[in-house]
């Protein structure tokens, strides 16, 4: 074994031994499993009606094959379309496709924020934008992270910014704050209109910038599926949006949302733009299929259908996890009792993690029962915030869920009931050593 091999084997036996190593999902032994593991939120990768759309406009369309490049080089009437058709679908001046939300990310972080400016981020940002920061232009002492989904804490950085950085306060320095509507591993959903009112009232030249990473929010919330910031009409308050193609829209890729000018500096200098091949035409085609079921209405029904079984789901979990040790099982703080708030950040959400010390044992016991649920472990969430992530879908059956509620609960149950016969066990060994010594 070469001294590289051995590092890297020494790497992986670390994770594996601390239970952390990442492995691929076996295609096969999925097969069959009800899913509540893929961000396919609303089962459209599974439509019939997507299908047949798609397989029609392919058959009809001069371009089916490659894309011919970077679009730098080749820029194809199918991608100028749809990215024209983007526009004006999410009401925005602009539009940039890119191979997906990551390369997006990356690439609006590593070059939009300019020297001396700031990056302030939630906590639970997705590692694209960390990523796009490492490479990007501003300082690492000038990128801040703020406690989750917290307002006050936000005002906290910002106010200190204001008083240690005259240019914020002059306007010649830039803030930038970057945010996801619905975060991928709590389905905690972000008060934006409060992050946005925040930011105008502290930064009135006009010098504050919030980014909203819309990947799972896209087609479950707002107007056709437009996301949050359409939902509560901030379109023209946020410097840009990302939404993704690859999770509740089947099919692969992302646009950013912005001004005609970022735009144009995106193209000047992202390099996850630039020097990549551009999605294939196939590739353009499929979200094409998946914009005419968003605009029909198709994904809205869809969409009300999935947050009807988030609400089932969630008021069924409420009762039943009442028998269980919340040490074994339990739902997180916002997840925990039945919403009566209509505040936007309650609203109904495909992502609820089950949160437990034991995740794979967990995830093993909802497989035998036909259900596919993931364990969730550090490094992806922090140390102590283990889960079971379950992501429902416009397709699961109440029936389903159902399963899915009473297997968990019998799992914690029967773990408890063994959890209490070792600690009896245990005790009594004390018990016996301690009569020995005597």
């Amino acid at each position: 074994m070469s001294s590289l091999d051995a590092k890297l084997a020494a790497a992986l036996h670390s994770r594996e031994q601390r239970l952390i190593r990442r492995r691929l999902p076996d295609p096969v032994a999925d097969a069959g499993l009800a899913d509540f593991a893929s961000n396919d939120y609303l089962s459209l990768a599974q439509s019939p009606t997507l299908r047949d759309r798609f397989l029609r406009k392919l058959a009809a369309a001069p371009h089916v094959l490659g894309s011919g490049g970077s679009r730098l080089l080749v820029n194809g009437p199918a991608h100028a379309a749809l990215e024209a058709r983007l526009a004006a679908f999410f009401d925005s001046p602009a539009a940039l496709v890119f191979n997906s939300g990551f390369d997006a990310n990356v690439g609006f972080f590593a070059c939009i924020p300019q020297p001396g400016d700031v990056v302030v981020y939630d906590e639970f940002i997705h590692a694209s934008v960390h990523d796009g920061m490492r490479a990007g232009r501003t300082a690492p002492a000038a990128r801040y992270p703020f406690s989750h989904n917290s307002v006050e804490a936000l005002r906290a950085v910002l106010n200190k910014l204001l008083q240690e950085r005259p240019g914020l306060r002059s306007g010649e320095e830039n803030v930038f704050v970057a945010v996801e509507s619905l975060y991928s591993m709590d389905g905690t959903v972000a008060p934006l209109a409060e992050i946005v009112g925040l930011m105008e009232d502290l930064f009135p030249l006009g010098n504050e910038h919030v980014v909203v990473d819309e990947a799972h929010a896209t087609g479950i919330y707002g107007p056709n599926g437009r996301g949050l910031v359409a939902h509560l009409g901030l379109e023209k308050r946020v410097l840009a949006r990302l939404h993704t193609f690859g999770k509740a829209l089947a099919g692969t890729g992302a646009v950013l949302l912005t001004s005609t000018l970022i735009r144009d500096y995106l193209i000047n200098y992202a390099r996850s733009l630039i020097y990549t091949t551009s999605l294939s035409h196939a590739n353009i085609i499929a979200v094409d299929c998946s914009l005419d079921l968003l605009e029909d209405g198709t994904a809205e029904n869809l969409a009300s259908r999935l947050q009807n079984l988030s609400r089932y789901f969630l008021s069924s979990l409420h009762t039943s996890l009442l028998t269980v040790p919340p040490s074994l099982l339990c739902l997180p703080p916002h997840l925990a009792f039945p919403h009566t708030s209509t505040d936007s950040t309650a609203l109904p959400t495909p992502i609820i993690p089950l949160l437990t010390p034991h995740p794979r044992p967990l995830s093993a016991h909802l497989r035998a029962l036909g259900l596919n649920a993931k364990p969730i472990t550090w490094p992806t969430v922090p140390k102590g915030r283990e889960r079971v992530r379950v992501c429902l879908h416009a397709g699961n059956t109440h029936a389903q869920v159902e399963t899915l509620v009473r297997g968990a609960v019998e799992w914690a149950e029967r773990r408890a009931r063994e959890d209490e016969r070792c600690g009896e066990r245990k005790d009594e060994s004390e018990v016996q050593f301690v009569q020995s010594k005597l």
